[in-house]
């Protein structure tokens, strides 16, 4: 176990947790855009910076800072807040219409920035790369990835044409804190507007319903064993297909 103090809070917590790890476990909340759970730390949205007193002063990302014996941190003091302020103020000049942005900024007092708008008044994302992150360390594809450097970086495809990659999963919009990625099923196609792609669904074998991507199964086939025939179906027949299968004296649970 380390013991460091957190906001004039002595802790006790596991060897290897992060400052923000730490932090959740005595109901510390510290702001965060570009942290999941489901993946590796990354520090790129710069919001859940603390300061450290001790070993000697400074500001760190807490998602990627570990835990310190005798660490000191303080999550909201004035250097913190008036450095998170500068960050949504950025943000809120890429992104000005997000609400999420919006939310965040007026949380800390934040109303308007003095920044000219960097992109469109529609634009949406805040390059906090979970998409991308997503993509390559959990479903395992690396369908998309950041291009360029300076005001032209974005993230896309590569060359900018339908990925051979992409599985169609939507793990990408799922995980966006923005909902900058859009994605629909219309008829038989599922789309995903941003990557450029288009897919075919597959038609449930009981209901007739399309579920899912051929692809995005072909892929789920790899990693979860299930009957072959449970793959023919949509989630919800899956599920009534299932209970029959069971012991009578379960399938009533």
């Amino acid at each position: 176990m380390v013991t460091l103090t957190i906001d004039d809070q002595n802790i006790q917590v596991p060897e290897g947790l992060t400052i923000l790890q730490a932090a959740k476990q005595v109901g510390i909340e510290i702001p965060t855009l570009c942290y999941h759970e489901a993946l590796a730390p990354y520090g790129a949205c710069r919001l859940c910076l603390v300061e450290i007193k001790a070993p000697q002063p400074a500001l760190v990302t807490s998602c990627t800072y570990r835990v310190e014996e005798g660490l000191v941190v303080q999550t909201d003091s004035k250097w913190v807040q008036r450095t998170r302020k500068i960050i949504l103020e950025l943000l809120l000049a890429r992104c000005p219409t997000s609400k999420v942005i919006q939310d965040l900024a007026r949380s800390l007092g934040v109303e308007e920035t003095r920044l000219p708008t960097l992109g469109t008044e529609e634009e949406l994302c805040t390059f906090c790369g979970l998409c991308v992150r997503v993509c390559r360390e959990v479903v395992g594809r690396s369908a998309i990835s950041f291009i360029n450097r300076g005001p032209t970086r974005t993230i896309e495809t590569p060359f900018k044409i339908a990925s051979e990659e992409c599985i169609g999963c939507g793990a990408c919009a799922a995980v966006c804190p923005t909902g900058a990625i859009k994605i629909e099923d219309i008829g038989d196609s599922r789309l995903l507007h941003n990557w450029h792609t288009t897919l075919k669904l597959t038609r449930c074998k009981i209901c007739g319903g399309y579920f899912a991507p051929q692809e995005e199964l072909e892929s789920l086939k790899q990693q979860v064993p299930l009957d072959e025939e449970l793959w023919e179906v949509c989630p919800d027949c899956r599920r009534k297909l299932s209970a029959h299968k069971l012991p009578h004296h379960l399938s009533s649970y």
